[in-house]
């Protein structure tokens, strides 16, 4: 059987949430539909998005629901770009579903640094602020991500937010990695427009929504129906939205959180005792509580999770494209990581499935492979 331990690219969907999905598949009614069905399933739509909307502190009729994060993300990006935003910048750290996408967005598109313990330089910011009013240039497009996939680094973002709003600017924030494993405040936030998905906090894959703020505005890029507000066409995944809201019920209690954070400190302190020579990254900075980082010397990212995996551990490298090939991670290297660094990174992901038995027998596993693998490391 194998031990899970990458709940930052999929968390197992949750028991509330999977009664909830199959509540809704055994109901039939379109949520456009004024009949009493329709209507039944439209409650199933709006009890889900007030759920969410108040786990992250906004308004129901400001949550959008998507087919997923990349969709939010590519959403929001483009409302920003239809509100007049003639640049944007990305911080070096972000995912592909913001950094491809704005790369994709038909404007400039600049770097945002990030500091050598993975956090958005906020200096950087406030000096390309202080440009942005001297040359006149407004509005600007931000985007910051919550909390890094691969470091679990928790971003200043709310900095970062009264910053861009005072200087008159525009705000994206990927809140993906938020749900379940963090507060994640949207109005605190001070973004114009927040991306999260439900697979990621333990409900079905194929959800996401974006929040967006009550004065800005979103550009459909669905076209073909009213659904939405008008902001997405499109039968919404009544199913899938109601497993989103019960897994965001269920999920990110504080007691639950404090067990994962035990259970992740643990594990990296057994690691160091064993092999005091690996490097965790982010680990001076707040990170989430159930994400661990490291980078073992000699030992390629691609051969540990391989060899991981033979012995019954999924875990994931640093970054992995679609195509589940492992490559170098960019995130590190955008730190300031040397190249056998990011090469050798390993990320492992707890969640609401983690037991003690799962961490002492992954540490047994990881210490026993690179041990034999560490002597010719060392050469």
């Amino acid at each position: 059987m194998t031990v899970y331990l990458d709940h930052n690219a999929t968390a197992p969907i949750r028991p509330e949430a999977r009664a909830s999905v199959i509540e809704a598949l055994d109901c039939v009614g379109n949520p456009s539909s004024v009949h009493g069905t329709g209507r039944s399933a439209r409650a199933r739509v709006e009890a889900a998005r007030s759920l969410i909307a108040k786990k992250i502190c906004t308004r129901a009729e400001d949550l959008v629901f998507t087919s997923g994060g990349t969709e939010a993300n590519n959403l929001g990006l483009k409302a920003g770009i239809a509100a007049g935003a003639t640049r944007v910048i990305v911080s070096a750290i972000e995912h592909e579903a913001v950094g491809a996408a704005a790369r994709a967005l038909g404007v400039p598109c600049d770097v945002w640094p990030v500091t050598a313990d993975g956090t958005a330089d906020m200096q950087c910011l406030q000096d390309r602020l202080q440009r942005a009013e001297q040359e006149g240039e407004t509005p600007i497009l931000f985007a910051l991500m919550a909390a890094n996939n691969e470091t679990g680094v928790i971003q200043p973002y709310e900095q970062a937010g009264r910053l861009i709003r005072e200087a008159g600017h525009l705000y994206h924030i990927d809140a993906v990695q938020m749900l379940g494993k963090a507060g994640f405040d949207f109005a605190g936030s001070m973004a114009h427009f927040a991306a999260l998905s439900s697979h990621k906090v333990g409900g079905p894959q194929g959800v996401g929504a974006l929040a967006v703020a009550c004065e800005a505005g979103v550009a459909a890029q669905m076209i073909g129906g009213g659904q939405e507000k008008g902001r997405r066409a499109g039968t919404e995944n009544v199913a899938g939205i109601a497993g989103f809201g019960a897994a965001v019920g269920a999920a990110g209690g504080e007691e639950e959180l404090i067990r994962i954070k035990g259970l992740r400190d643990a594990l990296q302190a057994r690691l160091q005792a064993g092999a005091p020579e690996i490097t965790i990254w982010g680990e001076r900075e707040n990170r989430l509580d159930n994400t661990l980082c490291l980078s073992a010397p000699g030992w390629p990212s691609e051969i540990q999770v391989i060899a991981l995996d033979l012995n019954g551990f999924a875990v994931s490298a640093g970054s992995a494209c679609s195509s589940g090939k492992v490559r170098k991670s960019k995130v590190l290297e955008a730190m300031g990581a040397s190249s056998a660094d990011a090469e050798s990174a390993l990320r492992i992901s707890l969640g609401w499935t983690t037991t003690e038995d799962d961490i002492e027998a992954f540490a047994n596993a990881w210490l026993s492979e690179y041990t034999r693998l560490r002597p010719r490391a060392a050469v």
